[in-house]
């Protein structure tokens, strides 16, 4: 456990509380992440879609909240993400940079002249075409990472290989045959630690939230907006528009900002109280640093 979440005992899960949602099969990248977060004995609960990581994760007699992608270096934003986080009662206590490891796992002694097919998400293919397309494999694409190294560890398939996480290769006892086989070395996966809201202790020395806003959308207004944050000396890590439901192409705004203290964010916030609206903050919490997937 690193030592910026040595300091949010209060939102740790602790026993009886159940285990913290994740999308995905054990050995997800998902469970790589709660695991940077929360320490390697985590009880993960997989959940099949987003939109179930969600609903469990809401559900005090069920879990003791989630972890879930928001985006990813190279593809983006995952944005029917955002639309989850907006509906639900979840507040953002931390968040975990990945960087994603692709492997190529096979059954204890199998050989690379054995591999006849190799299994994986679509995503994780493509991630590793440049390595891929040096051999004569049939390439299957299956649903989730991790769930391709269970089956062939399943199957004790000699001719199968996966594409998936090294903790995959743990928990499924196969043999990372050629490790790092994606092409581009920089693939970070951002991901949210969440909490119910109800239960979301104030974290100490919080540096960064994550907000929603709209405004009216007269000529200049998001500029001003923007001028605000940073005549206050915030940093605006990201910004992300996505549609208002039931508007003609109106928009919304998702944004990270990053500050020095608490009374800095909040004299911001009172700063674009007058040019905003249905402002919504999902969390304020340590800024995440980049781990090793």
């Amino acid at each position: 456990m690193t030592d910026t979440n040595e300091k949010i005992i209060s939102n740790s899960p602790s026993r009886g509380q159940g285990g913290i949602t994740i999308q995905g099969y054990e050995g997800s990248f998902h469970q790589v992440a709660a695991r940077h977060f929360f320490g390697k004995q985590v009880e993960v609960i997989p959940c099949a879609t987003f939109r179930d990581l969600v609903r469990i994760a809401q559900d005090k007699k069920q879990s003791a909240g989630g972890i879930m992608a928001i985006e990813n270096s190279i593809a983006g934003s995952i944005l029917p993400n955002y639309n989850l986080l907006q509906k639900s009662k979840l507040k953002v206590i931390g968040e975990v940079y990945l960087s994603i490891s692709q492997n190529l796992l096979v059954n204890p002694g199998v050989k690379l002249s054995d591999i006849k097919e190799v299994h994986s998400h679509p995503m994780a293919i493509l991630q590793c075409l440049d390595y891929l397309e040096k051999y004569d494999w049939k390439l299957i694409e299956s649903e989730d990472t991790a769930l391709s190294a269970k089956h062939i560890h399943q199957h004790r398939s000699k001719h199968v290989a996966a594409i998936a996480s090294k903790l995959a290769a743990e928990l499924y006892e196969l043999d990372v045959i050629t490790p790092n086989i994606h092409t581009l070395k920089n693939n970070v996966t951002r991901f949210l630690v969440l909490k119910r809201e109800n239960e979301a202790a104030e974290i100490a020395n919080a540096d960064k939230a994550s907000i929603y806003f709209q405004t009216n959308h007269s000529r200049g207004i998001l500029a001003k907006v923007l001028q605000q944050i940073a005549d206050g000396g915030i940093n605006l890590s990201k910004l992300q528009s996505m549609p208002i439901p039931g508007s003609n192409f109106k928009y919304g705004f998702y944004a990270d900002l990053e500050f020095d203290t608490r009374k800095q964010f909040d004299a911001v916030l009172e700063s674009i109280s007058s040019l905003t609206n249905n402002v919504k903050i999902f969390g304020v919490y340590k800024k995440g640093k980049v781990v090793k997937g």
